[in-house]
């Protein structure tokens, strides 16, 4: 069954597993690794995107994160397009380095935001790529090494994330150990990434149990949470669907950041779009084009249309960022 369309809103929890096609490595060497978590730094910064955790792993990459105004999709397409033309130039390789579909799921901080902190750092672990919580602080492709100050990811927010544990750096430091150590020994990939029927009522033995009761309990894929979190957030989205800005009005509001560029700039219109590199056009045009393609969601051809430009001449914008 198709997954329904995505739920998001500015200050929404995600917790995000990007794949590799086909379940390919998406970092092959300390190179890659590198590049892409700079990335996801770089990226969270100029959507004001927060990221509480990550794991990079051969294969995938998990990370929580509460999207910022720009949504979870303009972070996305930022960082999955812009490293997947890095890999395939340094690699040498053509097509796509993802599963065209990442999965999110919106998660109730309240309930899940310790648990999905110690399920995604614990995934090296877990995967023997190392085999020690003591190992796992020095890691360096998970946020665990953030929280024991191993690593500099000064993007992740490690601060917030002492806060669910206590009110000192030392006192929430040692349960926060605590509770990682307790978490080891639990499996929560059913709860926290099965079904969303299972993971909103604990269990698929307790979804049993309410329906011979004559209960008809409600769950979605794509959230984590329990029914009352469920049902708030699919009556939010469904009211914000009765405002969304139609792609029409996208356009039109790019078109009044063109005009309001060429008079900040004291350019004309027609000089923008004539294809001269002289002055501040280009750095112009590949500002425009970014907010066009990341920020509004227009397509690279729509944008280049716009731009009066080529739509080859947008994607060479966009490359490398």
């Amino acid at each position: 069954m198709p997954r329904g369309p995505r739920l998001d809103a500015p200050g929404t929890l995600h917790h995000v597993m990007i794949r590799g096609i086909e379940k390919r490595t998406i970092a092959q060497d300390t190179a890659d690794r590198k590049e892409l978590l700079r990335r996801v730094g770089y990226v969270s910064a100029t959507t004001e995107t927060r990221i509480f955790a990550f794991a990079l792993m051969p294969n995938h990459l998990h990370i929580l994160l509460m999207s910022g105004p720009y949504g979870l999709p303009a972070f996305m397409r930022r960082l999955l397009s812009g490293y997947a033309q890095y890999f395939n130039r340094r690699h040498k390789r053509v097509g796509h380095l993802f599963q065209n579909r990442y999965k999110s799921i919106i998660c109730d901080e309240e309930a899940y935001f310790a648990k999905l902190v110690a399920y995604i750092n614990l995934n090296p672990l877990r995967a023997n790529l190392v085999h020690s919580l003591h190992e796992l602080s020095s890691y360096p492709w998970t946020s665990h090494a953030v929280m024991m100050q191993n690593t500099g990811y000064d993007w992740v927010e490690r601060r917030y994330v002492l806060e669910f544990f206590g009110n000192s750096e030392a006192t929430a430091l040692q349960a926060y150990l605590d509770f990682m150590k307790e978490e080891l020994g639990m499996d929560r990939t059913q709860e926290l990434s099965g079904g969303g029927l299972i993971r909103s009522h604990g269990g698929w033995s307790k979804v049993q149990s309410m329906r011979t009761a004559g209960k008809n309990p409600q769950g979605d894929d794509r959230i984590l949470g329990n029914e009352a979190f469920v049902k708030k957030i699919l009556k939010d989205a469904q009211d914000s669907n009765t405002c969304r800005v139609t792609l029409e009005e996208r356009i039109h509001q790019f078109s009044r950041d063109i005009e309001q560029a060429c008079n900040q700039a004291n350019v004309s219109l027609s000089l923008l779009s004539s294809g001269s590199k002289s002055c501040a056009l280009p750095a112009i045009r590949k500002k425009l084009a970014m907010k066009a393609v990341y920020e509004y969601g227009i397509s690279k051809a729509e944008t280049a249309r716009q731009l009066g430009v080529t739509t080859n001449a947008v994607s060479y914008m966009l490359k490398g960022r």
